[in-house]
């Protein structure tokens, strides 16, 4: 588990964005700046090998690379806000997506789709999920994964908020995987909403609702 360093400019960029009434410009730009922190924080957990460079003054540098292939998979949709940010980030990175959705009823997530790459059991993956809530819609993701073949310590799990009830659910589930969050919420409501919480983060940052609260 790893969680962001609780700055004061962590908790000021998390203010804006968990105002009900945050003007959808400044949620998408506040919240980008969150997600980088993020990406960032999950591409750290990567295996790094050694690497030497000669800088321009004729001196060696004994720095580190990425020793492994990445790729990242959205949850379509919300986890799709990540993707933009990601590919600043790492030019070029392999993308997959999966489509899970939670039955509205029944509460329990259902998988409607899933396009990953050929060679994906080779890969460590970056799994995009901004909110782990129950941790259901997450854990049916990670089976996705491994059932392509990815070794459950090769997947870490970035989410924009995380419940205490979803981190438990998955790490119990899959005590491997890594999960980076900028927040721990207090806990889920009888909706199994996160509170303080954010509301629905895909309708706020994509602009399919008028209002942050839900």
């Amino acid at each position: 588990m790893h969680l962001l360093p609780q700055t004061n400019q962590l908790r000021a960029l998390h203010t804006v964005v968990r105002d009900r009434d945050a003007r959808r410009a400044d949620f998408v730009h506040y919240s980008r700046r969150i997600i980088r922190l993020l990406l960032e924080a999950g591409l750290d957990q990567l295996p790094f090998t050694g690497h030497e460079v000669t800088t321009p003054v004729g001196a060696t540098y004994h720095g580190l690379r990425f020793a492994v292939k990445v790729c990242a998979v959205p949850v379509i949709r919300a986890g799709e806000s990540m993707e933009a940010e990601l590919r600043d980030i790492h030019p070029g990175i392999r993308i997959g997506k999966i489509l899970i959705q939670r039955d509205k009823r029944t509460k329990m997530p259902r998988l409607y789709y899933s396009h990953l790459p050929a060679d994906i059991a080779e890969r460590h993956v970056l799994l995009l999920e901004p909110m782990l809530a129950t941790g259901g819609s997450a854990n049916a993701a990670i089976e996705v994964l491994t059932g392509a073949g990815v070794r459950e310590e090769n997947i870490v799990l970035i989410d924009f908020l995380a419940a205490p009830e979803g981190i438990t659910s998955v790490q119990n589930a899959h005590p491997l995987v890594k999960i980076v969050t900028s927040s721990i919420e207090e806990r889920l409501n009888e909706h199994a909403f996160m509170v303080p919480g954010i509301g629905d983060f895909g309708d706020r940052y994509f602009g399919t609702t008028d209002t942050g609260a839900k």
